[in-house]
């Protein structure tokens, strides 16, 4: 057979689970790449990857046995450059075909510069992939790698075996090492092994034999089933989020959902704490009843089914307890002190070294938070305290040991304390929205503290020249600039990001950089940007009302979703096209457009009709742009096109007498300013 199926397995350690699925990922991209660039066909579409635990793989449909013949072109020197004057051959032509191994009546000429075209044999798969595959290796996203052995062979766990297989044809060569063979291993309980592949499309069912999914999406569905059958008995609902079904499914091979059970008296520690606890340290899956609150039972997945599982329920309880014994240990002892009396302990915290401790932090978000409460015509009494205990939880035993509580653990502990319910809500609310799609703070207090935590972090941390570049972000700024652009646009009150960033910037005692403003505006217009492309509306959608706009995040919000729905009007494309001519006869000209426009100086009914409709259209436009009726407003702005047609067909505009083509450039002064109302049209279309 020309084509066969190719395997590839990697046999380690136990392989990190949080980034098992990228690795995988990641390899078979890898292979796919070099394979097409070495010229080898293959069934991509159906191209395949595996990983367990103990096993990276992939599965190649239809591999070629061999590449192609192929022609290669190689340029050289320009034609012009290749002989002297006598016709004699140059030292550059002389050598590109000594580079190429060549004589100089092997070149041919091609269109500007001088070729060799040579024919090249293809080689069989078989030498070819130890090499590759060596490569797709070494390109994988491992942050840190490790040595094992004697060798120097680096990876991210030690590898034990190296499987390649061309169908039933075992590929020859090592990796690490270690020579590729037929066999693979198996659970490392239940059917160790080594089982051997006779061919490649063997794998899946080879591995089924002993004991292992190799399939991930395989390996989580049937997660999800056991644990909703599991549900159903105890007529329960799991905690079961994305990431931690991604991590349990690539902890175990042959997964077994089981029910455990802890003491009801845990209960009464914040369901919060025992939830983090459950899943994060132990991996399980917390249950809960129909109105969400947490029950004393769990549902954990085993990597072994046993005869006896009630064994392996007890061993997993007999774990669980301590640490839930330790969430009860430090809620205890935090409701010993008081917010306040927490929030001392910050003072000897550092926020940032140049910036002062979490003290100081929580110190200018207070001051911040009463500002922003005061122009919003909001409960100033409320900010001040919410920002006051904005980061006192932080210092709490139960934020300490489980970071992931910060804010929750703030609001729990406040609500204890008997503070204003709105207040203790903002403590929470303050870190929203977490990730793209969140959802944003609902109280008005918790909408001034998230506005005030996050200015502050972006002033204080671009002041000191830690901007984010490429893909680090380690004080995750581009989140928080996203969501202080959500939250002013979801307000009821329009706020100056401009102001609210001076504001912020005063709070400071240090000396920031004098341009950080600037920078910071151009920070947020990316993340605007950004914004917008995910739900699909073009750059220069906003771009064309960021040029009209002062960085009103809810004005800007507004008229960039009108704009976007009005591109489908044919009547923009007219629009955009009248408003770059206008632009153009303005261009140059601004000093000398009248300011009042004198209708005894029309000398064509065209400029009165023009005239007479910017005239109607002012007010109404006004009117809808002031209710932020933006598409309304760019509707009637369709309805000046006969006008505006008319105008430019019938009327010269610069024309010699100045005062007839001043009184014409004021009108198309006032045109231009109609036409400007949501958005700089001109930048639409082009």
């Amino acid at each position: 057979m020309l084509h066969e199926h190719f395997l590839f397995e990697l046999g380690t350690e136990e392989l990190p689970p949080t980034s098992l699925k990228n690795l995988a990922e990641a390899l078979l991209q890898n292979v796919c790449t070099l394979l097409s660039k070495h010229h080898l066909h293959f069934e991509e579409q159906a191209a395949r990857w595996f990983a367990t635990p103990r096993r990276l793989a992939i599965l190649i449909p239809d591999l070629a046995k061999e590449q192609p013949d192929r022609q290669e072109c190689v340029d050289g020197p320009p034609l012009k450059a290749c002989w002297a004057a006598d016709g004699s051959p140059t030292a550059a032509l002389l050598g590109f075909a000594r580079k190429q191994g060549v004589n100089i009546d092997q070149l041919q000429k091609g269109t500007d510069r001088i070729q060799l075209t040579r024919s090249i044999a293809g080689q069989p798969t078989r030498i070819l992939l130890p090499a590759l595959l060596e490569q797709a290796l070494a390109d994988l996203p491992i942050a840190k790698r490790m040595r094992w052995g004697s060798r120097r062979d680096e990876f991210v766990r030690p590898v034990h075996s190296v499987s390649m297989l061309h169908g039933s044809e075992l590929i020859e060569g090592e990796l690490f090492g270690i020579p590729s063979q037929r066999t693979v291993f198996g659970h490392r309980f239940m059917a160790t092994g080594p089982w051997t592949l006779t061919h490649a499309s063997d794998y899946q069912n080879t591995l089924r034999s002993a004991h292992v999914i190799a399939d991930f999406s395989e390996r989580r569905n049937l997660i999800i089933k056991q644990v909703r059958d599991l549900e159903a008995q105890h007529q329960a609902q799991a905690i079961m989020p994305d990431a931690l079904l991604d991590e349990v499914t690539a902890l175990v091979e042959w997964p077994v959902a089981l029910t455990g059970s802890f003491d009801a008296s845990f209960l009464s520690v914040p369901q919060e704490a025992l939830i983090s606890t459950m899943q994060g340290n132990q991996k399980y899956f917390p249950l809960t009843d129909s109105q969400g609150n947490l029950l004393p039972h769990f549902i954990f997945i085993s990597n072994i089914k046993s005869p006896e599982p009630e064994w392996i329920i007890a061993g997993n309880e007999r774990v669980v307890r301590p640490r839930l014994s330790d969430a009860a240990f430090f809620y205890t002892q935090d409701c010993r002190k008081t917010l306040e009396q927490h929030h001392v302990a910050n003072a000897q915290v550092i926020f940032q070294a140049q910036l002062g401790t979490v003290a100081d932090k929580a110190d200018r978000v207070r001051r911040l938070a009463v500002l922003i409460a005061k122009q919003i015509g909001a409960d100033q009494v409320r900010a001040e305290r919410a920002g006051t205990l904005c980061k006192a939880d932080l210092a709490t035993l139960m934020v300490q040991e489980f970071p992931e509580l910060q804010g929750i653990m703030g609001r729990r502990y406040a609500q204890v304390q008997n503070e204003d319910l709105e207040v203790a809500e903002a403590l929470w609310e303050q870190y929203l929205p977490r990730f793209a799609g969140d959802q944003l703070p609902k109280t008005v207090t918790g909408q001034i503290l998230a506005l005030a935590e996050k200015l502050d972090t972006l002033c204080g941390i671009f002041g000191v020249g830690l901007i984010p570049t490429g893909s680090a972000d380690p004080f995750a700024l581009r989140r928080a600039s996203l969501g202080v652009l959500r939250i002013l646009m979801g307000m009821s009150t329009t706020l100056s990001l401009d102001d609210l960033i001076n504001q912020a910037l005063q709070g400071f005692q240090v000396a920031l950089d004098s341009d950080t403003q600037t920078r910071l505006i151009e920070f947020f217009v990316a993340r605007y940007r950004a914004h917008y492309e995910e739900q699909g509306i073009a750059a220069e959608t906003l771009q064309a009302v960021i040029a009209c706009e002062h960085l009103l995040p809810r004005p800007v919000d507004r008229r960039v979703q009108a704009l976007h729905k009005f591109l489908q009007n044919p009547a923009l494309a007219h629009l955009a096209a009248a408003d770059r001519r206008v632009r153009r006869l303005l261009e140059g000209h601004q000093h000398e457009a009248s300011e009042k426009i004198d209708q005894n100086l029309f000398e064509t009914d065209a400029e009165h009709r023009l005239y007479q409709r910017i005239m109607d259209l002012k007010p109404q436009l006004s009117s809808l742009v002031a209710e932020e009726n933006y598409l309304q407003a760019l509707e009637r702005l369709a309805d000046l096109r006969a006008e505006v047609d008319t105008f430019f067909e019938q009327v010269m505009v610069l024309v010699d007498h100045s005062d007839l083509r001043n009184n014409r450039l004021g009108l198309l002064k006032n045109l231009h300013d109609l036409l400007s109302s949501v958005a700089d049209l001109s930048l639409l279309g082009r």
